[in-house]
Formats: structure tokens, sequence, C-alpha cells
């Protein structure tokens, strides 16, 4: 694999392929542009060809040719290779052992056999005037929506498409790996409107069919099975088509219907996808997450829809993702039906989304009666396991104090009930959880720019004697500052040995030093480079204040007196510790 990401390197310049998504103009031996993450108006996006690495100040992500394309693309690393071997002319195969090579054969016959049918359907559609009435005057689909989502028709004929493919060169193994036909090796979509499923970079790789003609066995939807291509426990519908607006918007709608998302892109609202019909998972907001960290849920306000949400939340803990739930007007069931309505209540709908956790609280308030002890007691034990999912101590206390107000209790008893969890333990036990929620609401990128200065500023290394290089986030950054006290008197202008297995990281730090720190000179370096250092060994200290605070509150809940005064004289020392290594 990695000689294969050495030839497309090798083949593709940075700058033209970047140059496809930003436009790039030339700054000394780099380029520069306006990034494509941020709507920035001034340029702070630099491409640098020598080291064939990108950096975006306005976000502070960066990395190579393969980053790039995942980032913009919201694809994984094995797409952006395929993505751009195609681009360089390369047949990934040659690369592979022969298992992977016959694998990779029977998925590009595979991409093949959808393409074929995908435009067999449009085709079918052109031809048959029933279901062009059926497209285009009853679901009110324009021209170019059916283009975008590669709308069809496949008649209602037992094996149209089955003799169509056959006479293409496919064989019944390949249309039965396909997905395309039933256990009979007939067609398996008949006489429905046909909606193709594509992946992150556009390829079809399934269908959606709905039903023309409503007969009462038929079921209404009928979707691709599962296949070496589709996957509906990772496949996100509609992204391809999506992901500009989300990147624009800064935000994914999640729908459960496909025709929901067609609906929405044709009155110009393209942010919305739809996870095809089945339940929300991990895979799925990863994808997602590429493209923006905001997600909201348009699902159904009953019993499975509160579940459904609840369940997201606990996944969307693990992946980073901030989600926020869409409440349909009384009257429409879905989006699809909305739109028909008024177009401008949809996107108001979207507008007033409400944060997950406060959705699920507020439907929770709905069901039961908050005047009795057992409307209580349901109540608070079914938000407060919510509430638990939450790794950040300030944000579960918010949530307290208004299922406090709501249920008229005491944030002390509800603090009791949420730390009992089944056990006995303490409110608030998840210590690791916490920890990682400060680190993440402590930023730490100035530690980047930090390194980039010592790296090109060798007077101020004396500063790292007797530095813990542990203070630093990361193992990347950790083995760069351990380097660099080591190597006190060396210029850094290329990746050293020792450093080559964080090659694209150093390539970054030397891109910043020298495109946004060139100019400064050596006093201006120095002195910024003891603020940054102070500031990293402080923070270890201000986390560890954080977690003392914490427990000296839970002991004071408790009425450990003994414990809560071991546990003041020492956040006290700590404290004057602080302190004294402001001055």
């Amino acid at each position: 694999m990695q000689d294969v990401k050495e030839e497309v390197r090798a083949r593709l310049n940075i700058e033209d392929v970047i140059g496809e998504y930003v436009q790039l103009k030339r700054a000394g031996r780099n380029f520069r542009g306006l990034s494509p993450f941020s709507a920035e108006k001034t340029p702070s996006f630099y491409v640098s060809p020598d080291k064939n690495i990108w950096h975006d100040f306005s976000s502070n992500k960066g990395g190579d040719i393969f980053t790039f394309v995942m980032e913009l693309e919201g694809i994984d690393f094995r797409a952006a290779l395929e993505h751009l071997a195609r681009k360089a002319g390369i047949d990934l195969t040659l690369y592979e052992n022969k298992g992977s090579q016959e694998i990779a054969a029977r998925k590009k016959r595979l991409l093949l056999a959808h393409e074929m049918s995908a435009n067999y359907y449009q085709q079918s559609l052109i031809q048959n005037k029933h279901a062009m009435e059926y497209v285009f005057n009853k679901r009110g689909l324009s021209k170019q929506i059916v283009q975008d989502f590669k709308i069809g028709y496949a008649p209602d004929s037992g094996d149209a498409l089955v003799q169509f493919l056959t006479k293409k060169g496919f064989g019944k193994q390949e249309l039965s790996q396909a997905g395309l036909v039933n256990r009979f090796g007939g067609d398996l979509f008949r006489g429905r409107m046909m909606v193709s499923l594509m992946d992150g970079t556009g390829n079809v790789i399934g269908f959606t069919g709905r039903i023309i003609n409503d007969e009462p066995n038929a079921p209404k939807y009928l979707n691709t099975p599962q296949t070496l291509l589709y996957d509906k426990g990772r496949h996100v519908f509609g992204l391809s088509q999506a992901k500009e607006s989300i990147r624009t918007n800064d935000y994914t709608v999640v729908v459960e219907g496909n025709l929901d998302v067609v609906s929405s892109h044709q009155v110009d609202v393209c942010q919305v996808v739809a996870t095809a019909g089945t339940a929300m998972t991990e895979h799925h907001l990863k994808a997602l997450v590429r493209l923006s960290s905001h997600i909201r849920l348009a699902f159904d306000g009953d019993k499975a829809g509160l579940a459904a949400t609840e369940r997201a939340i606990s996944i969307a803990q693990n992946v980073g993702v901030e989600l926020s739930i869409i409440s349909m007007p009384d009257g429409a069931k879905d989006p699809d039906e909305l739109i028909k309505k008024d177009p401008n209540l949809w996107q108001q709908a979207i507008n007033n989304s409400m944060p997950a956790v406060d959705w699920i609280i507020n439907q929770h308030s709905l069901r039961e009666d908050l005047t009795t002890a057992a409307g209580k007691r349901r109540f608070t034990t079914a938000v407060l396991d919510v509430v638990r999912m939450l790794q950040d101590s300030v944000e579960q206390e918010h949530y307290l104090l208004k299922i406090a107000k709501l249920s008229d209790s005491s944030v002390e008893a509800l603090k009791i009930k949420l730390g009992k969890n089944g056990t006995d333990e303490a409110p608030f036990k998840d210590r690791k959880a916490v920890l990682q929620s400060i680190i993440e609401t402590d930023p730490s990128s100035y530690q980047d720019i930090l390194l980039a200065f010592l790296l090109k500023n060798i007077q101020a290394r004396d500063l790292l004697k007797n530095f813990d290089a542990k203070s630093f986030d990361g193992e990347d950054r950790q083995a760069i500052i351990s380097y660099l006290a080591e190597n006190n008197s060396e210029v850094i202008k290329e990746t050293p040995k020792q450093l080559q297995t964080y090659d694209n990281y150093v390539k970054i730090l030397l891109l910043i030093a020298e495109t946004r720190f060139a100019d400064w000179n050596d006093e201006d370096r120095y002195y910024s480079v003891a603020e940054m250092l102070r500031k990293v060994a402080a923070t270890p200290k201000k986390i560890q204040k954080d977690i003392l605070t914490e427990q000296l509150r839970d002991a004071e809940i408790s009425g450990d007196d003994e414990k809560a005064n071991e546990i003041r004289s020492t956040l006290n020392k700590l404290i004057k510790e602080i302190q004294n290594g402001k001055r």
C-alpha cells in the first residue's frame, strides 16, 4: 500500500489537485488561497509543493494530498486513494496481492453493472409515459434532480434488466452478487421508480425502488440487499450530492427516508442526507463528521424516534458530534410532506432545531405527570440515563439544573441518583471522561505554533532543559519536543530520520514556521516560546485542579469532612504552585 501511495504522490502535483477545489495564488515558494473549511476573507490556506503538504491556519488542519481529499470529499483513506489513483492513471490492482486483486476485480465488475443498470433505468423512464407522469407530475421532480440522483424506472416485466445485462456480458452469479435479481433469477425491481444509491464519490452501488402502482401485498419501498458494494450500516444516502452544501452551512440534516432527501434537494435545501431506513450507526456519524461536527436529526417524535435519538446521543459522544433535533410541525409526518405543503416551513423547522438532550428532556416531561412522585421518578430515571452519557461535567451540570427545575427536585438529590447507576459510587464517577472533556475544551493548537518556533529557533531550545515532554498533547508532539531537547543545536530543514514516523506533521510545522513566522526576530520568538512553554507546563496542573475541585464538591455533598479537608489541603498547595508559575 505504501508503494502505491508514493506512486500516486509522484504522479500528481499537490497544487494541481488542491487547485481544483481552492483558487491558489503563488506566494514565494508556496501557494496561498482562501480556506475551504471556513468562510474567511483573508487567505490563510497554504500549499507547499516542495514538502508535498498543505496547512489551513483558520481551522488548524493540514496534511498531504490524501488527507485533503478525505477532508473535502468526506471519504475514508481507501476511497481517497482510489479517487487519486484514477486521476493519476494508476491501476491499484497491480499493487495488491492475489486475494485483494480478485476482490478489486469483482468490485469493478459490480460497479459497472450498477452504472449500466442506472443508465438502463433512466432510459426506461423516458420510454414510459406512466412512469414519466409519476416522476415529473405526481412527485413534482425536476429534470436536474432526476439527473443528480440518477432516477429512473424499472419495467414491470419479469427480466428486462437481466436480459439487458446478460447481453452486456454479465453472468447470473455476477447479477446475484450485485443484488439486482430475485431468488428466481428475475429482476429484483419491477414497476418501480428507481433512485440510485451512491457512495461518497458518486459511484452507483445500489438502488431504492418506490412502487408506482400501490399494490396491497407489495412493499412500498424496496432496497438493494447487502452486497460487496452496499452496506446499509455504513451507507449515507445523498452524501455525494450534499457534501458541498454541508461544508458551506456547517451542519448536516439527517432524515429517515431517501425520498425526503430528494424532495429537500428539489427545493435547494441540499445539506440533507438519510441513513437509508436503518438505525444511526457510528459509521454513519464518522462519515458525516469529516464534513461538519454539527448534525440535526429529523426523526419521528414517537417512542421509536425517542429511543433512536437516545442511541444517537451515545454514539455522538464517542465520535465528537453535536446533535440537535428537528421537530415536524403539526400536520406533517415527514419532510417530504412538509415540503409539498410549504418549502419555507421545512427550512424554518431546520432553523428551529433543539439540542438533542433538551429535546429528550422535553419529550419525557410531556409523557409524565410531574406533579406526582411516581411521575418524577420515571422522568428523572429516563433523562438521567441520557445525562449520564455526556462526557463533559459542565454540560452535565447544565442539564441537572434544568431537570431539577422541571421535577421540583434538588440538584444534590439528582447527583446522587445520577452517580448510583446501580452502584454506590459517587456522582460524576467517570474521571477519565471528565479529564478528556477538560482537554477538549482547552485547544492545544498553540503547541503546534510552539514546535514550529523551536524547529527554526536554536536559541530558544535552552528553555527545554528539564522540561517534561509528556506535558505536550499527543505522541507526535512529545516525540518532536524530545528530539529538539536532545538536538538543541541542529537547524531543522527537513524531517530527521528519527522523526520519519511523523513526517507529515513535521512538514506541517515547517510550513507554519516559514509562512507565518519567518519575519519574526529571534528575541520575539524566544519570549513567545517561553510564554507558551509556561502554558504547556501549567495545563496538567490546571486539569488536576479541576478534578480536585470536583472531588472536593463530592466529599462535601456526601458529608465526608475528613476527606474534604485532605482534598482542600492538596488543592490549596496546587493553586499556589499554579500562581507561582504565572509570575
